[in-house]
């Protein structure tokens, strides 16, 4: 099967010589259009701590010397022997230092020009573990709580975001991978939450991000793959989504997404299997199950042989529907409302109950994680689990990326 995979390196010249010009068709999965010229010193503003009601936190630098800025005013300077305390007073932000009472301001900025930076913070109310970033910080007052912007170069975030989604236990190889696909998804949503003042959150919603890392293997990962990103044949930024495993087979973008995607196919993984998430199963008694049929996709449970389809139902392979007749219940939607690890499971009777035995963790598009992870601890390396698990797609540098649409801008 190694030999099989392909590994394709763009170059873009090859293209415009040969007179292939790119089209942007929007593509309903993702983010559509996108024109923007990004660097490799991207600055990307995220918002952390996002699923904490953060109302009291000190912040303290580790490396580097900041300005602090607020409303606009410079205050004073702070390195690692000082530390300052953020406190929520209504709608304006305390301020106080080891030596002085600031005063309440509508926005704390924290920011530094040297080229090593990092802070530390500990929040307070509610109480946490301190939270290490690099970088620079802007603080304000939103929906009554401390709102947190951390503004960090594009690899700082994606090498936070690498650890967050993989751990500090994966191959070397394998963090290539999810070090491109996080920085091709961050760039590619890039004004995902623009209209509320940031680029994206520290949340799944986007992509996991828990702050800085100090893993050295990921850390070189992210250096040796520094400004590449992937493209489809288009010159598109890929919709760079992942899932936890497959249970065995990928999916098809339209089976859950309802759009095809030239690049996001079903692909067989063995890889997947006999890893940590690849099988799992849970009970639910017979009654709530068919309730749950019949009151949210109008299933004839009264009809005995359709009562029997649904406590009967199997997966060898993948499906998209649990059917029957004219009914089509969508498997992604039994997921979302039973909130399954996947749709990839089959249903028995168990006595009184129904067994649901089920295959993989997550949506089931595109890259496997553990799939991968298996790739490279057997020798794979990275550009052949990106080609296994996405299909004609094409590795490129940002440089040679903003030189392409330059060119094809001006004809």
């Amino acid at each position: 099967m190694k030999n099989q995979i392909k590994i394709f390196i763009f170059l873009p010249i090859l293209l415009l010589l040969s007179g292939i010009a790119p089209n942007q068709p929007g593509d309903p999965t993702g983010p559509g259009d996108n024109k923007n010229r990004f660097s490799a010193s991207e600055m990307i503003f995220v918002k952390i701590m996002s699923n904490t009601k953060v109302k009291e936190m000190v912040l303290a630098p580790e490396t580097g010397t900041y300005k602090v800025i607020a409303d606009g005013r410079e205050l004073m300077e702070v390195d690692a022997q000082n530390a300052l305390k953020l406190t929520l007073l209504s709608d304006s932000i305390e301020l106080k230092s080891f030596e002085k009472y600031w005063g309440k301001f509508v926005q704390i900025r924290i920011t530094s020009s040297e080229e090593v930076r990092s802070f530390k913070i500990k929040c307070l109310n509610p109480e946490r573990k301190p939270r290490y970033f690099d970088d620079n910080l802007t603080v304000s007052v939103e929906g009554g709580l401390l709102k947190l912007i951390n503004d960090a170069l594009l690899d700082h975030y994606i090498a936070g975001v690498a650890e967050a989604e993989a751990g500090q236990y994966s191959p070397p190889e394998f963090y290539k991978v999810q070090a491109i696909l996080a920085r091709t998804y961050a760039l590619s949503y890039i004004t995902k939450h623009q209209q509320e003042g940031f680029n994206l959150c520290d949340q799944v919603h986007c992509q996991a991000f828990y702050g800085k890392t100090f893993e050295p293997k990921i850390l070189k990962a992210v250096d040796d793959t520094r400004g590449k990103v992937v493209v489809d044949e288009d010159m598109n930024l890929i919709v760079a989504v992942f899932h936890s495993n497959s249970g065995g087979q990928t999916v098809n973008s339209e089976d859950v997404w309802g759009a095809p995607t030239a690049y996001l196919k079903s692909v067989p993984d063995t890889f997947s299997l006999k890893m940590p998430n690849a099988v799992w199963a849970r009970k639910m008694s017979i009654s709530d199950w068919l309730d749950y049929l019949k009151i949210k996709h109008h299933f004839p449970v009264e009809d005995s042989a359709a009562r029997w389809a649904a406590m009967h139902f199997r997966q060898d392979r993948r499906k998209i529907n649990l059917d029957y007749g004219a009914i089509h219940v969508p498997l992604k939607n039994v997921r979302s409302d039973l909130q399954l690890k996947s749709t990839y499971f089959s249903i028995q009777p168990v006595g009184d109950s129904l067994l649901f035995t089920g295959r993989g963790f997550g949506h089931g598009i595109g890259m496997c994680q553990e799939g991968a992870m298996r790739m490279t601890k057997s020798g794979y390396s990275y550009l052949e689990v990106m080609n296994y698990y996405y299909k004609h797609v094409h590795l490129i540098d940002l440089k040679e990326l903003n030189f392409f649409r330059d060119v094809s801008s001006r004809d």
